[in-house]
């Protein structure tokens, strides 16, 4: 046997480096699995959030987490486990700095020549609800799955919304 093959050569205890034989796993025991949550399981909540003199981005990043569902200890990425999110208040969020005269929403027909543009100031006069909407639509995954983490998100202007029926529970974010 080459001396690289030596019986008895020190194991590593890095676990990577480790080899596990039927004598190892029988002295741990059982083995330790990572839960995965399934789809019915999920119970879904419906939360109030109220945008009124919040930021946008640092509000946005927030519902984008609770609409994945990672407020939650039994997170699992292949699941919808992510809540309702009602908006209200809207007009009422802010940007820092210049950024509603300076920063661009761009989007393009696929025609040349087709780049459209607009500031934010722009798309915030002509439907408020937008800038946030679009803001948490940027941050969900890009597949069926983050399509239907979107269509949890309502968001509406002034403090009225027609969700009563499913009783919101107002959180501060």
């Amino acid at each position: 046997m080459p001396g690289w093959q030596s019986s008895n050569r020190k194991i590593s205890a890095h676990r990577k480096y480790r080899k596990l034989d039927s004598l190892d796993t029988k002295e741990r025991g059982r083995t330790m699995l990572t839960y995965m949550q399934k789809p019915l399981d999920v119970q879904e909540k419906w939360y109030l959030v109220n945008a009124e003199g919040k930021t946008l981005g640092r509000l946005a990043a927030r519902v984008a987490g609770m609409l994945r569902g990672k407020h939650r200890p039994t997170f699992t990425p292949h699941v919808d486990m992510g809540d309702h999110i009602v908006i209200v208040n809207a007009e009422k969020i802010h940007l820092t700095g210049n950024k509603m005269a300076t920063k661009l929403y761009r989007h393009h027909s696929g025609f040349p020549g087709g780049l459209k543009t607009a500031t934010a100031q722009h798309v915030f006069q002509k439907d408020p609800t937008e800038l946030l909407t679009k803001a948490i639509e940027g941050m969900l995954p890009k597949n069926p799955l983050g399509n239907h983490m979107a269509k949890k998100l309502r968001v509406y202007v002034g403090p009225a919304h027609p969700h009563q029926a499913q009783r919101p529970e107002p959180i501060t974010l």
